[in-house]
């Protein structure tokens, strides 16, 4: 799954799970899916393996855990135990391993906390996820985070490094969450960046009043805004893979196309600096 330059993950959020995206990522050269336990009404990893078991091991994949089927709904929990049965129901139902195994939105949990006892719950966390990965239930671990600003908040001093540190990216991530991002980035030392919903869930009518090719370098002209927002959201923050959801063959076609494209990383900057002075004002 790593490797140099832009990679694009195709991200099954509000997927319908069909055969035909699987089938076209892998010819277009895409070969990272990302899901969670709870996607597909909590049944994103059998959907697959009934749609295209004999798809998932050309792919590396990535699954989410944290979030859990509960008497009144949906709950989240950092619970190391609960944690680590959910990464052995993951591989269960998958009928593999997962290459990479994400803790969903630990911010869920530590909202609230003290530092001291967001830092007790996160290390607890993080070292099941670590455990995971050392036993051989996964290849990788991380944190997938929707917001990081509780989690720069938390110490990470004793708490594992993640191999992957996926967050919100984009021109629809503001300023905030953006800084947030790249402070913890640095202190916990993160292996890899993964960037997720570049679009924020919205469609091309988002690009009407903004051209996002304006941070591209000229000779990309023939990009479509769309093109240009997802390409551009790899440096909103720097990220080596994207994950994107689409169940339009053509769609996932654009962005694959897009990946070839040179970012303006001086247009990046003015644009960030742009953001602090509004935030000051």
């Amino acid at each position: 799954m790593h490797g140099a330059g832009p990679r694009l993950v195709l991200g099954l959020h509000r997927s319908r799970h069909h055969r035909d995206i699987l089938t076209t990522a892998l010819n277009l050269g895409v070969s990272a899916l990302d899901t969670a336990a709870p996607y597909f009404g909590f049944r994103s990893h059998t959907v697959l393996v009934e749609t295209a078991a004999d798809l998932l091991p050309k792919f590396a994949v990535s699954t989410k855990v944290g979030f859990f089927q509960g008497a009144g709904g949906v709950e989240h929990s950092l619970d190391p135990g609960r944690l680590r049965l959910a990464v052995v129901e993951a591989a269960r139902e998958l009928g593999r391993e997962p290459d990479t195994v994400l803790l969903h939105n630990p911010e869920r949990s530590l909202a609230g906390l003290s530092p001291a006892d967001g830092h007790a719950l996160l290390g607890s966390a993080c070292t099941a996820l670590a455990d995971a990965a050392r036993d051989g239930r996964c290849r990788d671990w991380g944190v997938a985070s929707w917001d990081t600003r509780p989690l720069r908040r938390v110490p990470t001093d004793g708490v594992p490094s993640p191999d992957i540190l996926m967050v919100r990216a984009g021109f629809l991530v503001g300023i905030d969450v953006l800084d947030a991002t790249a402070v913890l980035r640095d202190v916990w030392r993160a292996g890899e960046i993964w960037g997720m919903s570049p679009f924020g869930g919205g469609g091309e009518k988002m690009w009407q009043d903004f051209d996002p090719r304006s941070f591209l370098h000229s000779r990309h002209d023939d990009l479509s805004r769309v093109q240009a927002a997802f390409r551009a959201a790899f440096h909103l923050p720097s990220a080596a893979a994207m994950a994107v959801g689409t169940d339009s063959p053509h769609h996932l076609t654009q962005l694959v196309q897009a990946l070839d494209a040179e970012v303006d990383a001086t247009a990046v900057s003015r644009y960030l600096q742009a953001l602090r002075r509004h935030r000051q004002s």
